[in-house]
């Protein structure tokens, strides 16, 4: 029973991530709790465990008594934390050169390895994921947690809408630049490594296409794909 209970709340959880991602939920979209548990042969209490884990990945919003809706990506907001991360990451970067090891630099090529796998596959989610992971890898393999914290936190801040607004393109283009961060970084180029990380995150925030097309905030209508 357990095993079907977990299998049913990730069913709705990969659902709803692609029917935002793909643009059929409109932010601000409310998920009505009985109108998804018809909609999937399930109980509201595994609806609930779905909505709360979309929650904690920043795409839902939970509001007491009225209930969960579809997070509501500010602009604004991304490029504050994009404007905090490039002050942060620039002596991180810095840092991370002047105490780089072999064995560091083989995570980092692995793990840009993987992006490049997600990216060829379209595989959205999966790629902004690993996209935003690489910034924090880099301050775990410096033994930097607190550092790593932080970093997971801003990059949560904005996820949302880079998973909804970076084309498929621009993702190539991320992947590309954090090969060419970690190629800089082998040479031990401190100043090329700190101003490529500069660049790279300059045109994260600058390729999110903010002008898309309105999806539909019908939630029948978004899930029948």
């Amino acid at each position: 029973m357990m095993v079907m209970e977990t299998s049913s709340t990730a069913l709705i959880v990969a659902s709803l991530t692609r029917a935002i991602v793909e643009h059929r939920l409109h932010p601000g979209t409310k998920l009505a709790e009985q109108k998804l548990a018809d909609h999937f042969g399930v109980s509201r209490t595994l609806v609930r465990q779905a909505l709360f884990q979309l929650a904690q990945n920043r795409l839902v919003r939970l509001e007491p008594a009225r209930g969960a809706f579809v997070a509501t990506p500010s602009a604004d907001e991304a490029r504050q934390v994009f404007a905090v991360r490039r002050m942060l990451e620039a002596e991180m970067t810095r840092a991370f050169v002047r105490q780089v090891t072999l064995g560091q630099l083989k995570a980092l090529r692995a793990h840009v390895a993987r992006e490049k796998r997600a990216v060829d596959d379209q595989d959205v989610p999966g790629r902004t994921e690993l996209l935003g992971d690489f910034h924090v890898r880099m301050a775990e393999l410096m033994g930097n947690r607190v550092l790593a914290e932080l970093l997971g936190e801003l990059i949560s801040r904005c996820a949302l809408i880079t998973l909804m607004y970076q084309s498929s393109r621009a993702a190539e283009h991320s992947n590309a630049e954090h090969a060419d961060i970690v190629q800089a970084m082998a040479a031990r180029d401190e100043a090329l490594a700190v101003r490529l990380m500069h660049e790279h995150l300059l045109n994260v925030e600058q390729g999110l296409a903010f002008d898309r097309q309105q999806p539909v905030n019908d939630l029948s209508m978004a899930l029948s794909f």
